[in-house]
This record gives structure tokens, sequence and C-alpha cells, in this order.
């Protein structure tokens, strides 16, 4: 591919992971308001162990319905309206969603006045950014997918992934930074909203560099508009693969839309289970509950954000590995190699927290988890659901796998905090039995893709399709 054109595609790439970045800043900004949370919105209410556990766990996931619904939209609105504008109405939601959140009281009553209150506008807010977050977590991949050349798809679409880890290191960061800038009293009454609102610098800036995209060939060709196909394909690759992969979309959507099990139920199973288990391993009970799960190990109020900041380092690290690997390790190794390294992660982590040894190795325990997750499960999974879906069923199975995984996401990031809240369990486990649940996930996890998931690498969007046909007996072991 000429250098220009291969610029071009990487610019594009970069302008559609600000998508990702507003996901991972999202999913990550929540950890340093939870003390806010409880303390202003549910303390109040002098509710029992297991409502209040159950309550915060609900407000602090509460984008995650939110996401599930803008993941099943997605979808349509994509297909509808096309995929930059689609994302371009997940700009706005986020820009709205973050004044909100921040200022939930506005229009209702005194801010900082309300208490317990305020919890539902709250809850309204980040329902709000939820589904701006469903919306982008399926556009912008699929974006890079179909504007990315064969060879380096894996590569661009993983640098959604490492937009999304960018984006929690960044919002650990600025959490940080703002918390650093009073004492904890400070933190739970005004810096927390500082944390919310500072979302809308990167919203907005994703909202006006999204006006300056053009939609992808694959879109452009199902409108009917093929002289504006032509045209971005020229631009994006050389004149004679234009030519072919124009001729390739062409005959791959001569069915303009097929029934949703066209190809079987293989590929829909296989995606919607990529989907969960990305989330049944934990990561983002990790990544929600960092701070509080560090404070579960002795450290203070700044030590837990720092700790934090550590881990979106290592996020960040990883997921850069991934981006050099995926396109020539195969999806399918990498997969596995992450479920077996999280497995063994967490599984200590749960014994170490049992055995009341929650120091240095602890840590460790925690950092190879993550460095586990985002070499593989974290940017390989989004690679997969852009590659894996034939083109005329695309847009449906793939707001079906987006949304489970908000599903099982907001199941997990619920439950951990009762789970984690829990005295009887405590008494035994002493905040571990969580982890130990996730490493018996990363274990089913990896025997799933060893027997499941077919390798994708290398192969063009159309020739992926053929992989599902009833036909192909070997597509589990492939």
């Amino acid at each position: 591919m000429p250098q220009s054109t291969s610029t071009l595609a990487t610019r594009l790439t970069l302008v559609a992971t600000l998508g990702g970045l507003l996901f991972g800043y999202d999913t990550a900004v929540i950890s340093g308001a939870v003390g806010a949370i409880d303390a202003n919105f549910i303390a109040p209410l002098n509710l029992s162990e297991i409502a209040r556990n159950s309550l915060s766990g609900w407000t602090v996931s509460s984008a995650l319905p939110g996401c599930v619904v803008g993941a099943a939209i997605a979808g349509w609105i994509g297909h509808r309206i096309g995929r930059t504008r689609g994302m371009m109405v997940a700009a706005l939601l986020f820009v709205i969603s973050a004044i909100g959140s921040a200022i939930p009281e506005l229009g209702f009553g005194p801010i900082g006045s309300m208490g317990p209150a305020a919890l539902k506008p709250f809850i309204f807010y980040r329902f709000l950014c939820g589904v701006a977050i469903g919306i982008a977590s399926m556009l912008s991949p699929l974006y890079i997918a179909e504007i990315a050349p064969s060879h380096a798809r894996g590569q661009l679409v993983s640098y959604n992934q490492m937009a999304i880890v960018s984006g929690i290191l960044l919002v650990y960061f600025v959490n940080f930074a703002i918390a650093s800038q009073g004492n904890e009293a400070w933190v739970l009454t005004t810096g927390w909203r500082f944390m919310l609102g500072s979302e809308v610098v990167p919203a907005l800036l994703f909202f006006v560099l999204l006006l300056f995209v053009p939609d992808t060939p694959r879109w452009l060709v199902m409108k009917g508009r093929d002289d504006e196909a032509r045209n971005v394909l020229t631009r994006l690759v050389s004149a004679e693969e234009a030519k072919v992969s124009f001729r390739q979309i062409e005959e791959s959507l001569v069915v303009r839309e097929e029934p949703l099990f066209a190809f079987g139920a293989g590929v829909i199973i296989v995606g919607i289970l990529l989907s969960a288990f990305q989330q049944f391993v934990g990561i983002n009970a990790v990544l929600y509950y960092a701070p509080v799960m560090f404070k579960n190990m002795g450290a203070g109020e700044n030590s837990a954000l720092l700790q934090t900041v550590l881990v979106g380092a290592v996020n960040v690290i990883a997921t850069l590995i991934a981006i050099r690997t995926v396109d020539h390790w195969g999806r399918k190794p990498l997969l596995i190699l992450g479920g077996i390294i999280m497995a063994v992660a967490m599984i200590s982590l749960g014994a170490l927290f049992a055995a009341g040894s929650t120091g240095l190795l602890a840590l460790i325990a925690i950092l190879v988890y993550i460095a586990g997750f985002a070499l593989s499960w974290g940017p390989v999974v989004w690679v997969l659901l852009a590659e894996i879906f034939p083109n005329s069923i695309k847009d449906r199975a793939m707001a079906i796998a987006v949304a489970v995984q908000w599903i099982t996401n907001l199941f997990v990031s619920w439950s951990f905090k009762v789970v984690d809240g829990s005295s009887p369990l405590n008494a035994v486990f002493h905040h571990g039995f969580a982890y130990l649940i996730y490493g018996g996930m990363g274990i089913l996890a990896t025997v799933f893709v060893w027997r499941m998931v077919p390798e994708t690498k290398n192969r063009r969007l159309e020739e992926i399709q053929e992989l599902w046909r009833p036909s192909r007996s070997s597509v589990s072991v492939s």
C-alpha cells in the first residue's frame, strides 16, 4: 500500500478511535467518584449492608444498561445514517451526559444540597452516557475494519483498544490530579464533579473531527453511492486494489440483507461468547473498583489512586504489544495465551487475599492480570467482532454481540460490589472470593477459544464470511 494511502487510513482510524478513548475514559472516570457517590447519595439512606452495597453497585454501574441500549440501536443507526454520523450522535451524547452527571442537580434543585434526591438524575445522565458508549463501542471498530486494508486490519482495529486503554490511563491521571487539589473531604464534595465533567473536552474534539471524515466504502455501496465509494477506496489503496475491493464489496452485498442465521447459528454464538467471556474474566470490576481494591489492600486515598495509574500504564504497554503482534501471531494464539495468564493471575490474587497477604505479590498479580487482558482479550475480541460477521448480517449480529457484552459487564460490575462487601464471604476469603471466580472464567474462556474460534488473520472480510457457510464443517477448529 502506498505511503499516502497508508497515512490516510491511519488518520481516519485515529479519528474513529476517539470513540474508543471516550469509551475507556468513561469506563474508568467513575472509579474516582465511588467514594463520593457512597457518601453523598447512599450513606444518608441508612440502608442494610446488602441493600447499601447493591444500590452502590447499581449506581456505579448505571451507565451499563445504557450501553446495552446503545449497542442494540447502534446497528440500526449505523445502517440508516452511516458510521460517521452515528459516531457524531455518540459524541453529542457524551457531552450532554458529562455535564449532567457532574451537576445532576441542574434544573432540579440547589447544587450540592439535594443529597440522595440527586441520585435519580445522576443515574439518568450516566445511563445517557452509556448509550453513547454503546454506540461508539460498535461503530468505531466497525468503521476502522471497513476502511482498513486487509493486511493491516488487525493492527488498525487494535488502535481502538489502544485508545480505550489510553482513555483509562488518561482519566486515572486526571482523577489523581484533581484529587491532589484538595483533601479527601473536598474530593467527596466537589472534586468528583470535576472528574466526571472533564469528559466534555475529548467529546467535543471527537465531534469536530468527525465533520471531516468520509463514511466507509461498504456503507456507501449499501446505499447505492458507488461513485463516492470508489473515490474513498482509491484514496485508501492502490487503483488496482480499489477495483478488486469494490467488486468484492458488490458481490458480498448482492443480497443487501439476509436472515440473521443465514450463515448458521455458529457465528452468532461465537460472537456472543467472545463478548460474554471478555467481561466474565472480571476486567471491568478491576477497572471500576481499582481504588477500592487497593484500599482493601491497605492503601490510603491518594496512594490507591496512584496505584490505579500504574494499572493504567501497564494496560497501555501491554496493548502496544498486542497491536504489534495481532497480525503476526494471529487472533487465536493471543486469546489463548491471555486467557491462561489471566486465570493464573486471578487465582493467585484470590489466594493471596484469602491468606491475608496483600502486599507486593498481590500488586504484581493485579498487574500481570491487566497485562494478560490487554495483550489479548482487550483488543483481540474487538478485532474479531469487527471481522467475523458476514456483511449481510454484520450490523444486526454485531449489535447483538456488543449488547451481550454490556449486559455481562453490568452483571459483573454490580455483583462485584455485593460480593466484595459481603461480611460472610470476607470472613473466609478476605475480599478474595470474586477474583477466584474470575480466574475460573479465564480457564473456561481459554477452552472456548481453543475449541470454537476460527483464525481470521490475513483474510479479507469477504473471505471470512465463507468460513461460516453451513457446509464448512471445520469452522470450529480452524
